[in-house]
């Protein structure tokens, strides 16, 4: 019996150009009402993330002074003694402080006298109970109590200060007058000045020392002058040369001598 392996015939698919099934999508896009555009939830997915990540990101994160006063929160709530690393754990977890910067925070806190810190062997201990922060506080009341005191004290002295100063200087004919001439006065000051200043050469003391000046100009020029003439002397004896050759090879004038 012999077997027949042509392929099974298959009944033919419609194109997509065919009259009916144009004529149906034609009636479906007639019939069927437009669908409402998706909400931007929907359209972004549930499943990235994204709008929570984006509220995530524009959550404000703690202050410098309110990681402070948080940290101060743990010590004063359990009144215990702390490592680093216990910190590190215990401030993220209950606090919300983040752990990097935990370090930076407790160093300050340390740096400003409100917790202590001991070195036992090898590792640092941090402590800070409420009794000693409520005495440092009263000390620091005290401080500017006392400063607000000195302040009023020296604001109600400076206030009699000028009172006083007031008394006798209230604006009348006679004192406008006297200002008036006082004003004068310091105008014909300055002018005088002036005019002193012109004549200043003819000032005692100047002439004075001009005076010094000069003598010690002429004792200078007849040193120069003895040596210019211990030179010439020399020449002659040494060379043989006669004076007035000398004179005139090095310039020296015939009237040439000392100044009287």
């Amino acid at each position: 019996m012999e077997v027949s392996l042509a392929p099974t015939s298959l009944p033919p698919r419609p194109c997509s150009g065919s009259a009916p099934l144009r004529r149906r999508r034609q009636n479906q896009t007639r019939l069927d009402p437009p669908r409402p555009a998706p909400p931007l939830a929907s359209r972004s997915g549930p499943a990235t993330g994204r709008p929570a990540a984006r509220a995530m990101s524009k959550k404000k994160g703690l202050s410098a002074e309110e990681k402070r006063a948080r940290m101060m929160e743990i010590f004063f709530e359990t009144k215990d003694v702390f490592q680093l690393k216990d910190m590190e754990k215990i401030a993220p977890k209950e606090k919300g402080i983040t752990a990097m910067s935990v370090k930076e925070v407790l160093q300050s806190l340390v740096d400003d006298g409100m917790v202590d810190c001991e070195r036992i062997g090898t590792s640092n201990y941090y402590w800070a109970f409420p009794s000693k922060a409520l005495h440092a506080r009263k000390r620091k009341l005290e401080i500017l109590e006392s400063q607000v005191s000195e302040g009023n004290q020296k604001h109600t002295n400076l206030q009699k200060s000028i009172e006083k100063a007031k008394i006798g200087r209230h604006e009348t004919e006679e004192r406008t007058m006297l200002a008036k001439e006082l004003s004068s006065l310091r105008d014909q000051r300055e002018q005088l000045k002036a005019e002193v200043e012109k004549y200043k050469e003819c000032d005692p003391q100047v002439v004075e020392e001009i005076r010094q000046a000069n003598k010690i100009a002429k004792e200078a020029a007849n040193r120069w002058t003895d040596n210019i003439f211990a030179i010439k002397s020399w020449a002659k004896r040494k060379f043989g040369f006669e004076e007035n050759k000398i004179d005139k090879n090095f310039g020296i004038p015939e009237d040439f001598d000392y100044i009287d």
